[in-house]
């Protein structure tokens, strides 16, 4: 245990009377940590460092953040929670470390006009804001902090009618070049384009969605979860969300449908949902969530029920055990919890490790994490008390990032938007995928010829290496259908996988792509392209769906499978749906006896 203080033995003190069974208990400590002591009073593993980035006044309740092409933090606050009509108050402020001591400098108030904001991505020449109910673009072409113009709605009708905290939320950037973010479920939504009527507009009852930058079109992604907040990827371009209350890691498949149900319209035919891929709780009591909160049980198990903000580590400072696993705040738990991520089937299964970081400060509430240029990990701090909704003590207008090192990290002073085009397809093999991801999308933003990466994704050294090639490649037009196509018959189930998925993006694959995807269907080996195929079936015709399904739900040997029954269905339902006679031919195909269950009951049921 490092840097014990009088502040974190009263701490240990006081926990369980601040974090006591009762509900709305009075906080028995009255104040925060000053910031550096809070920094120096959380516990790490042996050879972490935590250090602050900055702390009020110059940083007020952070909600999100991200990182720019120069390092810089973008940061939103949410000075307006949990008050959803409160108007205009929030803002966006650039925090820069310029001359690398790990600690700001520079501070940019960016936009102070926003109104409930919870969300921040950077890129394609300005800022990417979700602030309901609008999810904005404010423009900064040479991001020197002055928009270059007023905010432009993209999208609106997000929700804003239940409480505080179960909303849209958390962006980032896929490898496939799209914008992706969470959604909580209580805050549903009806998205469309500024001005459309209810009826061309599309519900969202809470999971993952996506906005394509340069198409300026967005979809609902998986469905499912009470109240993701973040979203992160893997070398292998799987994603995973953590989720605050109930259990609280999920694996994102396009097309899915997680747990809870709790009556979803946009999943009346589910009827059944993906379970979590977490072996174990981070809570003691299912019953009454909230009852084990602050017992020494609870905080062996991981601290409590609500998470926020996934990260896979996927940089080049910590060790390179922690490369690929998932990291999140327990936010009762005042820590990052840390779970392990193990293939299982089409998916994973995720086993509880050792925390990385507890903080003794009784006010943490940690929100967003992120690697960044050094491989060095920021945590945001919201700096708050009360149970699980935090609207107790909003005004005091506190807030945290901190920095989690391990060793003494070498500091990068650059700007991945200068460098010439050779250098960013070099980038595409850097250790350090923060260079890799901000390369990759300005690489699309110039729409740059990717062309040389070709070799790497034919021939590359590693899976991951020629997932990047094959990600920037689509990204940047120049990946072409013929080598695509190839890719189905790759040794790697991961480069078969993915060109599955981008041959469906679509939604019109050529015949010969189809003939393909009914002969894996029948003959692949891969439980992970089975599930990549009942993906790309959500986005087919009825029609061109049928000779696939078939295939699929002849393996019998998915039965046990954690997501493959479920998927298959899925895509299945609305075949049943509008195709009497078609219904007919996959039941009498299907090995799968909870897919046959689920064929009978919505036949029954009628179109």
């Amino acid at each position: 245990m490092k840097h014990l203080t009088i502040g974190f033995l009263l701490a240990v003190f006081f926990t369980p009377y601040l974090w006591g069974a009762k509900k709305n208990a009075q906080p028995v400590v009255e104040k925060p940590f000053p910031p550096l002591e809070a920094a120096k009073t959380m516990q790490v593993p042996k050879g972490f460092n935590v250090t602050l980035f900055a702390g009020e006044p110059d940083i007020k309740q952070p909600i999100g953040f991200c990182i720019d092409d120069r390092g810089r933090l973008w940061v939103a606050e949410a000075n307006n929670y949990p008050d959803k009509k409160a108007g205009k108050k929030d803002r966006i402020i650039i925090l820069e470390d310029t001359d690398g001591d790990g600690t700001h400098d520079k501070r940019i108030v960016f936009c102070d006009k926003l109104e409930y904001v919870s969300g921040i991505e950077v890129g394609f020449g300005g800022a990417w804001v979700m602030s309901i109910p609008n999810f904005y673009f404010i423009p900064d072409k040479d991001y020197d902090g002055v928009p270059d113009g007023e905010p432009i709605v993209l999208l609106d009708g997000f929700g804003t009618h239940a409480n505080a905290h179960n909303i849209a939320n958390g962006f980032a950037w896929g490898p496939d070049g799209w914008l992706y973010a969470t959604h909580g479920r209580s805050n549903w939504s009806l998205v469309g384009k500024p001005g459309k009527p209810e009826a061309e507009r599309r519900r969202i009852d809470g999971g993952v969605w996506r906005y394509h930058p340069l198409r300026h079109v967005w979809e609902n992604f998986a469905d499912g979860t009470t109240n993701p907040w973040g979203i992160d990827w893997n070398d292998y371009g799987h994603a995973f969300v953590c989720n605050c209350v109930n259990p609280h890691l999920f694996h994102v498949i396009q097309g899915a449908y997680y747990e809870p149900g709790r009556n979803r319209p946009t999943g009346k035919y589910a009827y059944e949902r993906i379970a979590t891929i977490a072996d174990h709780l981070h809570f003691t009591n299912t019953k009454t969530i909230r009852a084990g909160i602050g017992t020494p049980e609870e905080d062996v198990a991981g601290g409590g029920h609500a998470h926020c903000g996934t990260m896979i580590y996927l940089g080049d400072n910590w060790p390179s055990e922690y490369r690929n696993q998932v990291f999140m705040n327990n936010i009762h738990g005042r820590r990052v919890n840390h779970d392990r991520l193990i293939r299982k089937g089409s998916g994973y299964t995720a086993t509880h490790a050792p925390d990385v970081m507890r903080a003794a400060d009784p006010w943490f509430v940690g929100v967003s994490l992120a690697y960044g240029p050094d491989g060095a990990v920021y945590v945001s701090d919201f700096s708050d008390t009360g149970e699980c909704h935090h609207t107790r003590n909003t005004r005091k207008h506190t807030g945290r990032i901190y920095k989690i090192t391990y060793g003494k990290p070498k500091s990068w002073q650059g700007d991945i938007n200068k460098l010439s085009n050779p250098e960013l397809l070099k980038l595409q093999s850097h250790r350090n995928d923060w260079f890799v991801r901000h390369a990759r999308r300005v690489l699309q933003e110039r729409q740059a010829d990717t062309s040389a990466l070709v070799k790497t994704l034919k021939t590359g050294s590693s899976v991951p290496l020629r997932l990047r090639a094959l990600w920037a490649l689509r990204v940047t037009g120049h990946l072409k259908e013929e080598t695509l196509a190839g890719l189905l018959k790759d040794s790697s189930e991961h480069l078969r996988a993915w060109a599955i998925q981008l041959l469906a993006e679509n939604q019109n694959p050529s015949e010969k792509v189809l003939n393909e995807f009914v002969s894996m269907a029948k003959k692949d080996k891969s439980p992970l392209v089975r599930l990549y195929l009942a993906s790309a079936m959500q986005r087919l015709s009825v029609k061109q769906r049928v000779p696939v399904l078939k295939a699929l739900l002849g393996h019998a040997e998915d039965e046990g499978d954690q997501n493959l029954p479920l998927m298959y269905w899925y895509a299945t339902e609305p075949v049943v749906a509008a195709d009497k006679k078609a219904a007919v031919q996959l039941l009498a195909a299907c090995k799968i006896s909870k897919v046959r269950q689920f064929i009978t009951r919505r036949m029954a049921t009628g179109p």
